[in-house]
């Protein structure tokens, strides 16, 4: 039997909305899950501040089920989250409109994570941000190796259509610095120490915490969990 671990993360203000969930999970594995018995309405604060702070929401609005993903586009197990998983839970449960998604910046493995990030947000600028964020994916190429250099991340985003005049303009400035700063600031507040790490809830106000890049069956045994609570 694995010994378990309970941690409560304290409240965290998040444009004017509290955040506050406990966990359990196993110390030697790297997926952590639990229920929160916190309410509804802590829930739906929780879910209204990512909504504020992270990327366009992927899925429909009305999805019951809010899946936020912590993420670094330099990140190893990120990358492999986006090939050998993502997909699958795009098909089966975000366009079926089950769950809605949401990217949180993470950037703390090097400069290049902080400029990708800025990227995504320039991208959204033009209402691009998905399509951005999987074409850096897509062109991944190592921790700390170069391939996400301005230079690079102007490429990619000439290759989805994006005007290369206001993109560069956008990314040059630095303008989302401190939004990218603050929502890695956020995860760290709420634990997350590698990247991916998600949180899942579902409109009960139930949340599910989940480690790395866990295999689809992991995802899809919580979702199907939370979606008979909804």
């Amino acid at each position: 039997m694995v010994n378990k671990l309970y941690v409560i993360i304290p409240a965290v203000a998040v444009a004017a909305a509290a955040f506050t969930i406990i966990f359990a999970f196993p110390l030697s594995n790297s997926i952590d899950m639990a229920n929160n018995g916190g309410s509804e309405q802590t829930a739906q604060n929780s879910r209204q501040a990512f909504f504020v702070t992270g990327s366009p929401v992927k899925g429909s609005p009305d999805a019951p089920i809010t899946m936020v993903e912590f993420g670094d586009y330099q990140c190893t197990n990120c990358n492999r989250f986006f090939h050998n998983t993502e997909h699958d839970i795009l098909q089966n449960y975000i366009e079926t409109g089950k769950v809605k998604m949401i990217f949180m910046d993470f950037a703390f493995i090097g400069p290049d994570s902080l400029i990708a990030a800025q990227a995504a947000h320039c991208a959204q600028e033009r209402g691009k941000y998905w399509e951005y964020h999987d074409e850096v994916y897509s062109n991944w190429d190592g921790e700390n190796t170069g391939w996400a250099s301005m230079h690079n991340l102007k490429k990619f985003a000439a290759n989805i259509g994006l005007e290369h005049k206001s993109f560069n303009e956008c990314l040059d400035s630095g303008k989302y610095a401190s939004k990218v700063k603050n929502n890695t600031n956020i995860g760290s507040q709420l634990g997350v120490t590698g990247t991916p790490t998600f949180f899942i809830f579902e409109s009960e106000g139930n949340v599910q915490k989940i480690v790395g890049a866990q295999p689809y069956s992991t995802f899809s045994t919580v979702l199907d969990s939370m979606l008979k609570e909804t």
